[in-house]
């Protein structure tokens, strides 16, 4: 397969609310499929948002809960899903992307190795001990969750494997948009793949007790191709969009300007 179709479900995602958000999942799978779509990527935590102070109520295990519901559902629609959920593991709850299959079902998890201590992130989560690569029906793919964005070190490794395309599920706040823009960007062109970033939009609750609301998340989905070119990018609404990537396009960058072959890592062991 050298032509995949993806599509963005960007959603106001409601914090606290797993029912409310997964009834809004099964309207966006069927309208992906709808549009064609090969895979459809959600952004982080779509099934609670930020609500970690309750994450061992909300998260359940990978074969179980949530998760198995939404085996359930990429096989109804023969579709792949993507983006992250809280994840039960032994005492802890880690944010992880299970890649669901319509077919096989959960073929991997990558859970997010960078933890955001702005949302408090590492005093409620463990974070993840692995990077994922996986060879899927239409080529290599790589995972990584929101703040990853920042290390770019994830990213060559990644490239490094092989990797022609990187789903990233976020949940990226205002006022830093363009810090969402440029680092998509960056790690598209640096590594000379597609970089397919899906963010939430909305507000969360309003906090009784400091008399503000949560934090305003930005949307903007998009996806970058090798180029550093914009494939799609969505606004600050609700959308379901669904494009084709086509992945001979890695190769023929990648040929053009040999980045990787030019790498001298001995110089830079970090």
């Amino acid at each position: 397969m050298t032509v995949l179709r993806v599509s963005i479900g960007q959603f106001d995602v409601r914090k606290g609310n797993p029912r409310v958000n997964w009834t809004r999942v099964q309207e966006i799978t069927a309208e992906a499929k709808s549009q064609g779509g090969q895979v459809v990527v959600l952004p982080e935590l779509w099934d609670s948002g930020y609500a970690l102070d309750q994450a061992k109520t909300y998260a359940s295990s990978l074969s179980g809960g949530l998760f198995a519901q939404v085996v359930a559902l990429a096989k109804q629609h023969g579709i792949f899903i993507l983006g992250s959920m809280l994840e039960k593991r032994g005492l802890g709850v880690s944010n992880t992307t299970a890649v669901v299959s319509p077919v096989g079902g959960i073929m991997g998890a990558y859970r997010k190795l960078h933890l955001f201590p702005l949302m408090d992130e590492d005093k409620w989560l463990t974070p993840g001990e692995a990077t994922l690569t996986l060879d899927l029906p239409w080529g290599k793919s790589a995972f990584a969750i929101c703040f990853d964005l920042r290390f770019p070190e994830l990213f060559r490794r990644y490239a490094v494997e092989g990797a022609k395309v990187v789903f990233v599920p976020c949940e990226w706040p205002h006022p830093r948009l363009e810090h969402f823009r440029t680092l998509v960007r960056a790690r598209a062109i640096e590594n000379q793949m597609y970089v397919v970033a899906v963010n939430r939009i909305g507000v969360d609750d309003f906090d009784e007790v400091s008399g503000k609301y949560g934090a305003h998340f930005c949307g903007h989905s998009m996806i970058i191709d090798p180029w550093g070119e914009t494939v799609v990018e969505v606004g600050e609404g609700e959308a379901v969009v669904s494009v084709d990537l086509d992945l001979n396009k890695v190769d023929a960058v990648r040929q053009q300007i040999p980045v990787l072959e030019n790498r001298r890592p001995e110089q830079y062991n970090i």
